[in-house]
């Protein structure tokens, strides 16, 4: 007897829907991959920022002012004191941002030089914040900590802030824990310097570097690296090529098209855990493909400080209001590498009050 091939189909589909079914009953929650709607949304949004980040594309949005150089059409139309790069700040988050109203103090008077884009859970008790967070809200997806679901919503508001306006330039993670060490003028002037050098970004963006952490000697790495079985990252990722780093990064857009326009790396990264203990693919995936794909454009070390100082459970340590002082600031921004830390975290919402007190006289002084 023949079995009718739609049969065997049939039987197929629901050998993988048990499959599916006892996979979720035993790994629950953040170990289940994307949905197939959240990856066929995302992957629309990145071919749309993939076109407006393109050379072609940025060719055609470009003015020529002189035979040596060209900016921006829409800065040329504005005038020349509106040319200079912009740096986006991703604000990525599952609760309130506490700290808006320093980050309000942070951005004042600046508005030619930044932009914001929030990634919210949905699923989370979200109020959108006013004054400079005003509508800076994008369409977002669940999120939970060591799953996928992170890398996608950087991913996401890579790609937001990429299509929204071709003028940024570099793109500053950070979580609602995250709080600025340094007025914004500082933190400008540190990546781009004076007016002339920040224009001449525009002309030989490769000599910008990427700041974000890639470290390869680091204890339970192979742990990690075989969190999804022995064999899996194989062959598109070795070992040997495996890196981890924190998940906040100040990107350049060479490096933010980058990470939007990969698919070799992300098929395997956004494949669920076996081992749950040792999955943080959010530490894992930018740091391994930055690191593999342009080692010597990236500085290795992030801009956030963190203390691990008696961390539990994966977490960093947690300023309370009675540790904020002018001390601490200055503290938290020493650094062993070229720059001073531009951002500290994690503090908890009731730090707001002590910060606001000396945001005037010690954290934007400079």
């Amino acid at each position: 007897m023949v079995t009718s091939p739609y049969v065997l189909v049939l039987s197929l589909m629901l050998s993988v829907s048990l499959l599916l079914f006892l996979f979720s009953t035993i790994h629950p929650g953040k170990n289940l991959p994307l949905s197939l709607r959240d990856e066929n949304d995302d992957l629309l949004l990145f071919r749309r920022a993939s076109g407006a980040g393109s050379p072609s594309h940025a060719a055609a949005t470009f003015t020529s002012t002189s035979s040596s150089r060209s900016f921006p059409a829409k800065f040329a139309r504005l005038g020349a004191r509106n040319s200079r790069p912009k740096i986006a700040f991703l604000f990525l988050t599952n609760s309130d941002l506490s700290f808006s109203p320093l980050w309000e103090k942070f951005f004042s008077g600046h508005s030619r030089y930044y932009n914001i884009y929030i990634h919210a859970d949905p699923s989370s008790k979200f109020a959108p914040p006013d004054g400079v967070f005003r509508n800076r809200l994008f369409p977002s997806k669940k999120t939970e900590r060591a799953s996928p679901t992170l890398i996608a919503a950087a991913r996401r508001l890579l790609a937001e802030a990429i299509i929204d306006d071709p003028a940024n330039f570099y793109f500053a993670l950070v979580s609602q824990h995250c709080v600025p060490l340094h007025s914004f003028r500082y933190m400008y002037d540190a990546l781009f310097g004076d007016s002339i050098s920040a224009i001449k970004a525009y002309i030989n963006p490769e000599k910008y570097k990427s700041y974000i952490e890639i470290l390869a000697d680091e204890p339970n790495l192979f742990e990690r690296y075989t969190a999804r079985g022995e064999q899996v990252m194989l062959p598109e990722v070795r070992f040997e090529q495996f890196r981890v780093g924190s998940q906040f990064f100040v990107l350049t857009k060479r490096h933010a098209l980058l990470v939007i326009e990969d698919t070799k790396l992300w098929k395997k990264f956004r494949l669920p855990c076996l081992n749950k203990e040792c999955c943080y693919p959010e530490e894992h995936y930018f740091p391994t493909l930055l690191s593999m794909s342009d080692p010597k454009g990236c500085s290795h070390y992030t801009l956030t400080r963190v203390n691990w100082t008696g961390s539990f459970d994966g977490h960093p340590h947690l300023y309370q209001p009675e540790e904020i002082s002018q001390e601490l600031v200055h503290e938290l921004r020493q650094s062993e590498s070229n720059y001073s830390y531009f951002f500290a975290r994690k503090f908890t919402p009731d730090c707001l009050e002590p910060l606001m007190k000396i945001a005037d006289t010690v954290i934007f002084k400079d």
